[in-house]
C-alpha cells in the first residue's frame, strides 16, 4: 500500500491522529513563515506543518519512508525510541551521511514494538525550528487498558532566536537567558526570614560556585506549544462525557521540561516511553525532554478542562482544552511557585573551596578515572569530605538506593502537585510486560555528567564528544550504567537503538525507557541488554548540551548481522 501524507494548508494545526496508515510514506522537508511566537519567523516543516504528520504504524510490519529535502542545507530524520537496524537510525556521522539538498533518502525498517514515539531532525538545531512529528504504533495483542477516544499531545518550544544565535549568546554569557535572577528585594526578604548571617553565607556559597539558585534552565524566552499552537490559539480535543480519553503526551521540545496537570481530572498513567506500566493515578507529572507518557482521563461532566503544561523553570506555560464542543474553555490555573536550586541539589554544604562554574574543584591537567584528559579532579590538599560533593573517581554520598525517590529530600527541584495531590515519580513506574529476563549485569560503566557553565560546554566524564573515544559494548552482554550528575542541570539521557531498564529496585518489573532523566547531584542506575549490532548515539537530549559535547558514540561489537552491516557501510563510504 502506498499513501501520500499531504500537508495541510494552515501551519500549526492540531493533528490528533492524521490518517496515515502503514506501508510507504512520503515526507517532504521544507520551510514557511509563522508568527506563533508573536513575531514573523521562518520555521522548518514536514509536509507543510509544525508538528509534522502523525505516522501510524502496526507492530510487525515493514515500513518504507521516502524523505525529500527541499532545503538548501543537509537534513535528517531520527525515529526516536524505535528499535531498528542502525543504518536506518538517522543520525548524521554515525548511521548515515545525512540527506543533502534536493535528495530523497529512503528509510526501510521493521516495526518491532508498539506505543507512542516521535521523530525529529538530528541535524544541527533543526528540531527546535519545527522538524518533529509523532508516531503511533498499534500493538499485535490487546493492551491492558481500554479507551474510547485517542489524542496525540505534542509539547514543544519555539524561540525567536535561531539555534546558532542562542548558542552564540550562551557562549558569550551563560546567564544570557536567565531572566529570573535574585534581586535586592529577595535579599531583604531572606534577611527577614533567615537572618543576616545566614543570608550572607548563602550568597557567598552561590558566589563561590559562580552560580545562582535560579539556574533551572539554560534558555528562557521560548513560546511553549501544544500540537503547534500557543496558549491563545488553544488546541482543543473533543469528548463526550463519560468517555475514556487516551492522551499521548510527547515532549518534543529543545530544552523545556514540562509539569503537566489537568485541573479537575485525575490522570491514569498507562505507558512510559511506549512501554506499558501498571496503571498509576496521578494529579500531575513531569515529562523530560524527549520522553512520552500515555494517560487515560475520564471526564464525567459536560464542561471544559484545561490541559496545563508549565515549564519546570516556570518561565511560561502551554495550554490546551478538552471540551464537549468547540469554542468552550476552562479557567487557566495559576502557575506553581518558581523552584530554586538548594545546596541539597548541589551536594554542597560548605564553601571556601576553589570551584569551577559547576561547583567542582578543577584541575585541567588531571586525568579522569577513565584515563582521558580534561576531566575534573580534586586538587591536592583539598578536604573532599568537607565539600559534601563527590569528585570524579570517588563515589557520591550513598543516598541513592534504587527504591528511593529520584529527587533528594530538600531539593528545590522536587516536584509537587497543587493542593497536596499525587505527583508521578519514577519510583511509581512498574513494567506491566517486562521485555527481558532479570539477570545479573556483566559489567558496569560509570558516566559522570559534567560541564562548564561559564565556557558553556557539556561533557561526559569531563570529556567533550569531539575529544572522546567511543564506548564499546559486546553483543549479548548486559551492561549496567551508573549515571552521576555532577552539574546543577537536569539531564535527559537518551540511548539510541536499545532500551534502558531503569533500576527502581523492582527486579524484572523495573520500567523500560528510552530516556532517563537525571536530577542534579543524583546517582541513577540503568541496565541495557546489548542486542543491537552497529553504531549508536548516546546523549543528553537538551539540544545545547548535546550540541556542545554531552554525547558519545556507542559501538556494539559482534552479533549476527554486524559484519554484513559494517561491510555495507564500508562499501557506501
Amino acid at each position: 500500500m502506498h499513501r501520500r501524507i499531504t500537508g495541510l494548508t494552515a501551519l500549526l494545526v492540531a493533528l490528533p491522529l492524521t490518517a496515515a496508515w502503514a506501508g510507504t510514506y512520503d515526507l517532504t522537508i521544507g520551510k514557511t513563515q509563522t508568527d506563533v511566537t508573536g513575531k514573523p519567523k521562518t520555521v522548518l516543516t514536514i509536509n507543510g506543518t509544525v508538528p509534522g504528520p502523525t505516522l501510524h504504524f502496526k507492530e510487525g510490519e515493514e515500513v518504507t519512508i521516502n524523505v525529500t529535502n527541499t532545503l538548501d542545507v543537509d537534513t535528517s530524520l531520527h525515529w526516536h525510541g524505535l528499535v531498528l537496524p542502525y543504518r536506518q537510525d538517522g543520525v548524521p556521522g554515525i548511521s548515515f551521511d545525512g540527506i543533502e539538498p534536493g535528495e530523497t533518502f529512503t528509510y526501510r525498517f521493521p516495526i518491532r514494538q508498539s506505543g507512542t514515539y516521535w521523530f525529529h531532525s538530528h541535524t544541527g538545531f533543526q528540531e527546535q525550528e519545527g522538524m518533529y512529528g509523532s508516531i503511533v504504533i498499534d500493538p499485535k495483542t490487546p493492551e491492558n487498558f481500554s479507551y474510547d477516544r485517542d489524542y496525540v499531545v505534542v509539547l514543544s518550544d519555539m524561540h525567536n532566536d535561531s539555534g546558532q544565535t542562542i548558542l552564540h549568546n550562551l557562549k558569550k554569557s551563560s546567564d544570557y537567558y536567565n531572566r529570573d535572577q535574585r534581586t535586592v528585594g529577595d535579599f531583604l526578604s531572606d534577611i527577614r526570614q533567615d537572618g543576616l548571617g545566614a543570608t550572607l553565607r548563602d550568597r557567598a556559597d552561590w558566589g563561590d560556585m559562580r552560580m545562582m539558585p535560579t539556574d533551572i534552565a539554560d534558555v528562557s524566552g521560548y513560546t511553549l506549544l501544544i500540537n503547534g499552537r500557543n496558549a491563545d490559539q488553544n488546541w482543543t480535543g473533543l469528548f463526550k462525557p463519560g468517555e475514556r480519553i487516551r492522551l499521548r503526551f510527547i515532549n518534543a521540545s529543545a530544552m523545556t521540561y514540562f509539569d503537566v496537570r489537568i485541573p479537575g481530572l485525575k490522570m491514569q498513567v498507562v505507558q512510559a516511553d511506549g512501554n506499558e506500566v501498571d496503571p498509576v493515578a496521578v494529579d500531575a507529572f513531569r515529562i523530560a525532554v524527549a520522553e512520552t507518557y500515555d494517560v487515560i482521563v475520564e471526564p464525567k461532566d459536560k464542561r471544559a478542562y484545561t490541559v496545563f503544561a508549565e515549564a519546570m523553570s516556570r518561565s511560561g506555560y502551554a495550554r490546551a482544552t478538552l471540551a464537549p464542543r468547540k469554542g468552550m474553555e476552562a479557567a487557566i490555573p495559576p502557575m506553581s511557585p518558581r523552584p530554586q536550586l538548594t545546596m541539597a541539589d548541589m551536594g554542597m554544604a560548605h564553601r571556601g573551596m576553589d570551584h569551577d562554574a559547576m561547583g567542582r574543584v578543577m584541575d585541567s591537567d588531571a586525568m579522569a578515572h577513565d584515563g582521558q584528559p580534561g576531566a575534573m579532579q580534586p586538587k591536592a590538599g583539598m578536604d573532599h569530605a568537607a565539600m559534601g560533593h563527590a569528585m570524579p573517581g570517588h563515589d557520591m554520598p550513598d543516598t541513592d538506593k534504587p527504591s528511593d525517590p529520584f529527587y533528594a529530600p530538600g531539593s528545590g527541584l522536587t516536584p509537587k502537585a497543587p493542593n497536596g495531590g499525587k505527583f508521578l515519580s519514577y519510583d511509581d513506574l512498574k513494567a506491566a510486560r517486562p521485555l527481558y529476563e532479570d539477570r545479573p549485569s556483566t559489567r558496569e560503566i560509570e558516566l559522570r555528567l559534567t560541564g562548564n557553565m561559564e565556557r558553556y560546554f557539556w561533557s561526559i566524564n569531563g570529556v567533550k564528544y569531539s575529544d572522546a573515544k567511543p564506548i564499546r559494548l559486546r553483543y549479548g552482554e548486559r551492561v549496567r550504567f551508573k549515571f552521576v550528575n555532577e552539574t546543577m542541570m537536569t539531564h535527559p539521557m537518551h540511548l539510541h537503538g536499545m532500551w534502558s531498564i531503569l533500576d527502581t529496585g523492582k527486579g524484572r518489573w523495573d520500567p523500560i525507557k528510552h530516556v532517563v532523566s537525571i536530577a542534579p547531584g543524583k546517582t541513577v542506575y540503568t541496565e541495557t541488554e546489548v542486542d543491537a549490532p552497529g553504531e549508536w548515539a548516546f546523549h543528553c537530549h537538551l539540544m545545547y548540551h548535546m550540541g556542545t559535547g554531552m554525547f558519545r558514540k556507542i559501538i556494539v561489537e559482534g552479533g549476527p548481522s554486524q559484519q554484513a552491516a559494517l561491510r555495507t557501510k564500508e562499501n557506501e563510504e
